[in-house]
């Protein structure tokens, strides 16, 4: 079994990585060191993942996402999540019961139009 990583691993790990590097020094506005003591990790570790060299594990990534607002599916593969920060804000708006009737009434939609 070969153990290398693919050039398709290589180019996500790279983007991860440049992602993470955006929202460390755009969006938190921190150095190196002061991020990574907050994740758990060593700013030289931290250096090597925003390089494209290393992977977060998943208690640092839980971390990252809870200090940044981003979703784990935004810093691992860059999909964006401002739709779901839309959502939710629109959501609050609601009671339970008027969600829960809206959906009901999306899925009847649904069933209709896979029936044309």
């Amino acid at each position: 079994m070969n153990n290398s990583i693919t050039d398709v691993e290589k180019i996500e790990q790279l983007k991860r990585g440049k992602r993470i590097k955006h929202i460390r020094e755009n969006e938190l506005q921190m150095n190196k060191t002061q991020l990574a003591k907050k994740i758990g990790v060593s700013g030289q570790f931290l250096g090597l993942v925003e390089d494209g060299k290393g992977n977060l594990v998943y208690k640092s990534i839980k971390k990252l996402r809870d200090l940044s607002g981003h979703s784990a599916d935004y810093i691992l593969y860059g999909l964006d999540d401002n739709i779901i920060k839309e959502t939710k804000m629109c959501l609050e708006k609601f009671t339970d019961s008027e969600i829960i009737n809206s959906i009901e009434i999306i899925q009847k939609i649904m069933a209709l139009i896979k029936n044309i």
